[in-house]
C-alpha cells in the first residue's frame, strides 16, 4: 500500500493553494489542514512542504508575512495572491481533467 505522503506530481501545489485560499495559514497549519480534511490518508513532509512553500512565493502565488500564531510564536503566514488565484483555478481545472480520465481508464479496464 503506498504511504499516505504519496502524491502525484503536482497535487501539492494544489492543495497549498486550495489551503490558503480560505484564510493565512503558517507551514504547519497548511499540514494540518491537508491531514485533517483528507480525513488522515495525506500527510505533507516538512521536507517536501517548505521547499515547495518557498518556489509558489518564488512565482508569486502565494505572499508570506511574519505574524505571532495563536501560541505567541512568530511563524511566516501565507496567504494567496491574485496571480496565485489564477493559478489555482488552472490547477483545479486540471485536477478535474486528470481524475476524470483516470476515472474512465478504471471503469473501462
Amino acid at each position: 500500500m503506498p504511504k499516505p505522503s504519496d502524491l502525484l506530481q503536482g497535487t501539492l501545489d494544489l492543495l497549498i493553494l486550495k489551503s490558503v485560499a480560505r484564510e493565512p495559514m503558517h507551514g504547519w497549519g497548511i499540514a494540518k489542514r491537508i491531514q485533517l480534511l483528507s480525513d488522515e490518508v495525506l500527510s505533507v513532509q516538512q521536507g517536501s512542504l517548505y521547499p515547495a512553500l518557498h518556489r509558489l512565493e518564488q512565482q508569486g502565488w502565494i505572499a508570506a508575512e511574519w505574524k505571532d500564531t495563536e501560541l505567541g510564536r512568530e511563524a511566516k503566514f501565507y496567504t494567496l495572491t491574485r496571480e496565485g488565484r489564477k493559478q489555482l483555478d488552472r490547477e483545479m481545472e486540471n485536477w478535474k481533467r486528470l481524475s476524470s480520465a483516470v476515472q474512465l481508464l478504471l471503469q473501462r479496464a
